[in-house]
């Protein structure tokens, strides 16, 4: 077997390793080079050792997440000139370790570098002494020894090997020092935490999709399992644009977080969680971001008795949208009118509510996503309900429960418990109040056990402090002791 065969080889270990297949790697290194020059086959025909992946060492180390130094000595080893004959004066003699003098063997190179026996490709550090090759080219591919990435190689050295080559003009040794240098340069541009960045913004929007019937402490557990998974990549060098990129998807990770803890009726959590969001937010530079947070931050006050510090959330929220339509400038919107109607402030409330419905009418179909990130149609009447019910406008409020329910399908369970309890507090307004107790505690009976707490208890509560003393009122009240 000869070196080209043993890197091909050591290539394949590598590429194992990283749970891809040939055709996947040739996708993976088209993706990184946006070119579509590297097929199943080239990579079939680089682990045979028929070809050379010469240039493409750089994109290999980033797609296989495998130290380039380590890629480097193995390929030096495999690119390495046979040696001089020892009878030759001056010659590179025989070693007795089989190696030849200023060349390692290929088999120690190939077991430093490859011999991982079952620890990661990552956890394999090399060993070996820097050899003498007086090729100008192979010099600057960086033969076996102390690279710039370790911090031992010399720029001195490297200026006067570059100046060396390319005063003979553009030949082999030339070009081959000027596609190290840019390979090189583009390594250090391509941003390996930016290559799963796509993963992340896919992972952050399948959460937005709400509970979709799952318990809230499930959703939860996976929301912060994500969120740990993703905090090392913070610690990376990354460009502005990755880092803009990343911290626009922790803060809305960590917003959807806060927002089932709001719902556990877990408030101050939720809040500690929503002001690591907003943090995030503040450094993705991103008004959208940074609006949604500050709207969805405004409904725990709304919901744990501060109705005044909603209001004022909610407002900060709507500036960020600087007049322009957007799901969190409505949502904004619609929690300042519930703010405003629980601090009895009829008038600025009622003014909140028309800005909502003329906001609505002019979002887009994505703006409208049926997530925790968009303002659907449901979730519009569904607070415009809760805004309408606090002011006693009861039959506005009839209308906008109806509309809610029949947007609100399953496995929407929260959201239709909460809008037949807005309805049951609305019967109670009215002076019916039997068919409010009836109404609350079919509602929350209704309930799986892990939603009977949080928000939805504390909504039933209120209607049993205005029915406690009708005869139905009872039954509400042992329906309520079954989360305690």
């Amino acid at each position: 077997m000869n070196e080209r065969q043993e890197f091909g080889l050591y290539l394949a270990r590598l590429r194992r390793a990283a749970g891809m297949s040939q055709r996947d790697l040739a996708e993976r290194l088209c993706q990184l080079s946006h070119t579509d020059s590297v097929t199943r086959n080239e990579i079939s025909r680089w682990e045979t050792g028929k070809r050379f992946p010469e240039v493409w060492l750089p994109v290999i180390a980033v797609a296989l997440d495998v130290p380039l130094p380590d890629l480097k000595r193995a390929a030096a080893a495999a690119r390495w000139p046979a040696p001089c004959p020892s009878s030759v004066p001056g010659s590179l003699g025989a070693q007795p370790d089989g190696s030849h003098a200023g060349r390692p063997s290929t088999a120690r190179v190939f077991d430093d570098v490859s011999g991982y026996r079952g620890s990661t490709p990552q956890q394999v550090t090399g060993s070996l002494t820097p050899g003498t090759d007086p090729d100008p080219q192979r010099l600057w591919e960086t033969p076996p020894g102390p690279t710039e990435h370790d911090n031992g190689d010399d720029p001195m050295k490297r200026r006067s090997l570059l100046h060396g080559a390319l005063a003979a003009g553009m030949t082999g040794p030339a070009i081959a020092a000027l596609t190290a240098a840019r390979n090189d340069l583009d390594l250090a541009l391509c941003d390996k935490a930016s290559a799963g960045l796509a993963f992340w913004e896919s992972t952050a929007e399948r959460h937005g999709h709400g509970y979709n019937g799952n318990p809230p402490a499930h959703v939860l557990s996976d929301l912060v399992a994500d969120l740990t998974e993703l905090r090392p990549l913070l610690a990376t060098s990354q460009t502005i644009a990755a880092r803009t990129q990343l911290c626009r998807i922790i803060s809305r990770m960590a917003g959807m977080a806060a927002i089932v803890l709001h719902d556990l009726g877990e408030h101050r959590e939720s809040t500690r969680w929503f002001h690591s969001a907003e943090r995030a937010a503040e450094e993705s530079a991103d008004d959208d971001v940074r609006s949604w947070v500050l709207a969805r931050e405004a409904m725990v006050p709304l919901n744990f008795g501060a109705p005044a510090f909603a209001a004022a959330l909610a407002e900060r929220s709507r500036a960020l949208s600087h007049g322009r339509p957007s799901a969190a400038g409505a949502l904004a919107c619609a929690v300042a009118a519930r703010a405003y109607a629980a601090s009895g402030n009829r008038d600025q409330a009622l003014t909140a509510v028309g800005e909502a419905e003329q906001i609505v009418m002019r979002l887009s179909p994505d703006q409208r996503a049926h997530t925790w990130f968009g303002y659907p149609e449901q979730k519009h009447h569904v607070h415009l309900s809760q805004a309408l019910t606090l002011l006693g406008e009861t039959r506005r409020a009839y209308e906008q429960q109806e509309r809610a329910l029949a947007l609100s399908k399953s496995p929407s369970v929260m959201t239709r418990a909460l809008v037949a309890i807005d309805r049951a507090s609305c019967l109670a307004t009215d002076g019916e109040w039997d068919e409010a107790a009836r109404v609350a505690a079919e509602a929350f009976g209704q309930l799986p056990p892990s939603y009977r707490k949080g928000l939805t208890h504390a909504r039933a509560q209120t209607v049993y402090q205005s029915v406690r003393m009708v005869p139905a009122g009872e039954q509400l009240r042992e329906v309520l002791q079954t989360a305690v």
